[in-house]
């Protein structure tokens, strides 16, 4: 609850940016609730059609409204990124990246971070701790599978009691983005099963400057809300990285910022944050290393 306080450390990201702007696509679409996959019934969270229910069957128009996403939503955003030539994270759930082998080979000809989303994309609140770990294995096997190797950082985002643990105990991780506590990075301690007290490094994600609002009773309703947001956040950050630089990130789904009349939003602020100096748009693992080597673990 205390974190840094008013002691934010004294550094610069590199190139003595004011701030570290990181941009997180999420591929989810074909690995969520569905009957298929085994579920009860079919998925309703974070799609155009607001309040859904879940349907003990096939839900054909949840289905084609994540399917926009696989097949639209992410050659847009992936265009524009290529053609700008910006660096990007992508939070891939595995069962939906091994759907879709042209957007795997994408990802790789970009050389994108790729940070684990976890096997399925579903709720864990509520699984017993067994099967997300064997959730958790699966994804890692099939990611280093697809990219030829193993994923440094990972991001449930429908996470559980059990999943920072889960995730330490499994060992294969730098850090996870289950959390969104603070503006920069931070280390915490986890008490794995055996009593075994690990520090874990802490990359925060954000729930506010994303476009996930545009699937929630309170959020964006244009583009230029999604821009204006983002653009203010932005200029906080940038003022206060005078002289305590933080981080901003922002994120996307397919199938959400790739529709066209949301996607503008998204061409104004890159417009606006590329015509801006002393700024570091970067990868989340860009960011993992340069917290690793400049701030390793101090025990209290």
């Amino acid at each position: 609850m205390i974190g840094y306080g008013g002691n934010y450390p004294e550094f610069r990201w590199p190139g003595n940016a004011k701030i570290a702007l990181q941009f997180v696509l999420n591929y989810e679409e074909g690995a969520e609730q569905h009957i298929y996959h085994g579920d009860e019934g079919s998925e309703r969270f974070l799609s155009e059609l607001i309040g859904a229910e879940s349907y003990p069957d096939v839900h054909m128009s949840m289905d084609s409204v994540y399917e926009y996403g696989s097949r639209a939503g992410f050659w847009r955003i992936h265009n524009e990124f290529q053609k700008r030539k910006l660096p990007l994270s992508v939070f891939g759930v595995a069962m939906a990246l091994a759907r879709n082998p042209e957007v795997v080979a994408a990802i790789k000809q970009a050389n994108y971070d790729v940070v684990s989303h976890g096997w399925r994309w579903i709720h864990y609140q509520n699984k017993k701790q067994e099967l997300e770990r064997a959730h958790l294995e699966k994804a890692i096997e099939l990611q280093t599978k697809l990219f030829g190797k193993p994923p440094t950082g990972w991001y449930t985002g429908r996470d559980s009691p059990n999943t920072r643990r889960l995730i330490v105990e499994n060992g294969s991780f730098q850090y996870d983005s289950d959390n969104y506590a603070d503006d920069l990075p931070f280390w915490t301690e986890v008490e794995c099963s055996n009593k075994q007290i690990k520090p874990h490094l802490i990359i925060p994600y954000t729930l506010d400057s994303n476009d996930m609002r545009f699937a929630t009773p309170q959020g964006f309703n244009t583009a230029e809300q999604f821009f204006t947001y983002l653009k203010d956040a932005f200029d906080v950050l940038y003022a206060e990285g005078e002289t305590r630089p933080k981080m901003l990130s922002i994120g996307m789904h397919c199938r959400l910022l790739g529709r066209p009349g949301r996607f503008m939003g998204l061409l104004r602020f890159l417009d606006y944050i590329q015509q801006k100096n002393d700024v570091w748009i970067c990868t989340r693992q860009n960011i993992a290393d340069f917290w690793l080597k400049n701030f390793p673990y101090k025990k209290a």
